[in-house]
């Protein structure tokens, strides 16, 4: 702990150099012409485009340089894990089937059938499975993160809130953009897209490409075969049609298409002793000891598409929106991490398990009436229906593979309205029906299980209300009610257990904050306070000795925390943002007690069956800090250009891995890095530049498999690299 802790005090100190070196230079470059203000944010977090700062919730947008730099070294989505205040991901499948935590909330179930508290929303479709969420982001124009249960306005109802993905739209103006770099381990990424009018005024069209790829690194020392795992291949496209044949009516037309082959989640063994959190002498990030497993091959392969209509009446707009999704594929995996001869450390038995999704079809509908953003009053109302279907296939390796079927069918209605209450004063308020039903049955197994079904209906809501103090500062606070249906978890029928239900969560939210632009709107600084309970939340029991997979409801868990967004634009030449979130969970239940570890050291007290009570744990995989900063600084060179700097640091604070807690199972202080030097036009055509992600090459425990040893897993390798940007016009 003490070499964690000495390790975030040096990502902090680095970041607080970085700040205040860029600011003393800052004041020694020359005074701009003319003040530079932060930027204008448009969202569409309530679905309409609105100005970031007049949206009565806690969002957080990621967009331009900021979000590029992510995604530079061919990393997936958890590339936004601990990025933005109170947002945080983890995955133990790889680059598919990430699981998304904000404000703590979320879900370590690992099954690839597995309901989540947070809902990825991409170009306006919900992705309700898990791996649907790990859809390849390129051609972006920005990230939106909603805090707080969403059940008015969005999809399925939400929890703990909203991850949203905007790709960039046709226009009927030509555009395009692209990213090319190549780096460490052979890792080459390709990230473009290019649109504009194919029928003036009539039909637009944009179509947008992803290739990224890294050559297998890490050596198997059991098998002697080097560089025989770690790398990936996706590939990735969009084409989208905007058709408007008349001035009220428009088409868009989205189909996309991805394609995963590479290396599933690395698992070592016994890289926690007994008694630390330390990765220890075992840990080589080069090097496995696999005698199953495969080499832990992983691919999947899926498509999709939408179709939104938006009719235009005059004073209300109808749209519609229909879309489709589909993906199968699997991933393999030497579960234990290592082999029982040469270890390393104490391995008792194998495991090397397959799971896979052989078919999963998703069908949504949604359609939408609304008003036009009146002076007074504004509202919206709709219809929602979700559909799906899903096939999955365990293989244990010690019995035949089990098949289930899994069929979910949801609906709902739901209407918003905003009223002007005042020039300062401005009330919204949100209603929605929804009904939820759930089915679970074998298709082959050697384990015979009778069907199980779970429904559910529910009414969620907010309200809430924004006042401005001055031109440019307002005041908001929301109360919000939410509603996730029960959920099913078949896994253990592989394991010749019984399926387990969770029943359905409600969730009582409270939030209030401040948006401000201040100093000639030079600085943007939102911040909000937050608490909220949560009555029979579902937890998944995952790992322990016996090697379970369970759904469990505690009887309540409670939170509190704040969250703070900032940019200061301190003049032509340099910009900084940063942010920081607080969030303390709480598990509220006397009698939970679930499996422990194998090997580990169980600082619960345990009960009669050995089992550790988690009454007033933290809620697993939920960090209780998250603090990220960025600074750019730039320096015109030449006619028309710059050198410039920009690096991004984020540190993630104390989390437990799991529900009972151990010396071991927890992380504390990890940081990473990145740093991007170059030189790139003034006017965005065009950039070159050097960049490294990771740049102080830290190894950071990311998530542990407990059942056999002290098996953990780590984040990616540094990456340093060249890249090349693009942009017309």
């Amino acid at each position: 702990m003490t070499q964690i802790r000495s390790t975030a005090r040096r990502a902090l100190t680095l970041s607080c150099g970085v700040a205040a070196l860029t600011a003393a230079i800052a004041a020694a470059a020359p005074a701009a012409a003319q003040d530079t203000t932060v930027g204008e944010i448009i969202i569409t977090a309530q679905k309409r485009s609105e100005n970031l700062q007049d949206v009565p919730l806690s969002v957080a947008a990621v967009e331009g340089e900021r979000l590029q730099s992510m995604f530079a070294s061919g990393e997936d989505i958890l590339a936004l894990a601990a990025r933005v205040p109170a947002l945080y991901a983890e995955s133990s499948n790889g680059r598919v089937a990430p699981r998304f935590y904000i404000r703590g909330l979320g879900n370590s179930d690992f099954d690839l059938a597995a309901s989540q508290p947070v809902s990825i929303i991409q170009d306006e479709v919900v992705l309700e499975n898990v791996v649907l969420k790990s859809t390849p982001l390129f051609d972006l124009e920005r990230v939106e993160v909603l805090r707080g249960p969403q059940g008015t306005l969005f999809g399925r109802n939400t929890t703990a809130g909203i991850v949203k993905f905007d790709s960039i739209k046709p226009g009927q103006s030509l555009s395009a953009r692209a990213t090319a770099s190549v780096g460490s381990y052979n890792t080459i990424t390709f990230d473009g897209g290019v649109g504009g009018p194919l029928v003036d005024g009539k039909l637009a069209a944009r179509a947008a490409l992803l290739v990224q790829h890294r050559d297998d690194w890490i050596n198997n020392a059991f098998t002697g075969q080097n560089n025989a795992l770690g790398g990936f291949d996706e590939v990735a496209a969009r084409l989208q049609f905007l058709f408007t044949p008349t001035d009220a009516l428009t088409a868009l037309v989205n189909v996309h298409t991805r394609s995963l082959e590479g290396t599933s989640a690395v698992f070592r063994a016994n890289i926690l002793t007994a008694g630390s959190n330390k990765l220890n002498a075992n840990y080589d990030r080069e090097t496995v000891h696999y005698d199953g497993g495969g080499n832990n091959p992983q691919a999947y392969d899926g498509w999709g598409t939408s179709l939104k209509l938006d009719y235009d009446f005059g004073p209300v707009t109808l749209t519609s929106i229909t879309a489709y999704e589909t993906t199968n594929g699997k991933s393999r995996g030497d579960i234990d991490g290592g082999n029982g001869v040469y270890g390393p450390g104490f391995i008792p038995f194998p495991s090397d398990t397959t799971d896979g999704i052989e078919d999963l079809d998703q069908f949504t509908q949604e359609f939408r009436l609304a008003s036009d953003a009146g002076e007074f009053l504004s509202w919206q109302v709709g219809a929602y229906y979700f559909d799906s279907e899903l096939v999955l296939r365990t293989d244990p390796g010690f019995a035949p593979p089990t098949t289930l079927k899994q069929n979910n069918t949801s609906w709902a209605i739901f209407g918003q309205s905003s009223y002007r209450l005042s020039d300062a004063l401005t009330l919204t308020g949100g209603l929605r029906y929804t009904s939820d039903d759930k089915d679970l049955s074998v298709v082959s197994s050697p384990n015979v299980v009778a069907p199980v079904s779970v429904s559910d209906e529910s009414v969620s809501w907010d309200i809430s209300a924004l006042y401005e103090v001055q031109p440019n500062v307002n005041l908001f606070a929301r109360v919000a009610h939410g509603f996730r249906g029960p959920s099913i978890q078949g896994r253990d029928i592989a394991f010749f257990a019984q399926p387990s239900v969770a029943q359905s969560e409600t969730i009582l939210s409270y939030e209030a904050g401040v948006k401000s632009e201040l100093f000639d709107r030079r600085v943007r600084l939102n911040g909000a306070v937050f608490t909220y309970t949560i009555d029979d939340p579902q937890f998944s029991a995952v790992g322990g000795a016996a090697n379970s997979n369970r759904l469990i409801n505690a009887k309540e868990g409670k939170a509190w925390g704040f969250e703070i967004d900032g940019e200061w634009v301190v003049n032509q030449y340099v910009t900084l943002t940063a942010g920081y979130s607080y969030s303390k969970t709480e598990i509220n239940d006397p009698t939970l007690a679930v499996a422990v570890c194998a090997q580990c050291t169980v600082t619960d007290p345990l009960d009669i069956n050995g089992d550790a009570l988690v009454n007033g744990n933290p809620f697993p995989n939920a960090p209780e800090s998250i603090f990220d900063f960025t600074a750019r600084f730039a320096l015109p060179v030449g006619n028309g250009g710059e050198l410039f700097a920009f690096t991004d640091w984020n540190v993630q604070g104390d989390t437990n891995l799991f529900l009972y807690e151990s010396r071991e199972f927890n992380s504390s202080g990890n940081f990473e890095g990145g740093l991007k030097l170059g030189y790139a036009r003034d006017d965005g055509s065009w950039e070159v530049a050097l960049f490294a992600r990771n740049i102080t090459d830290e190894a950071n425990l990311k998530g542990g498999i407990d059942f056999n040893n002290n098996t953990g897993f780590v984040n990616e390798p540094r990456v340093v690299g060249i890249s090349l940007s693009a942009r017309l016009p």
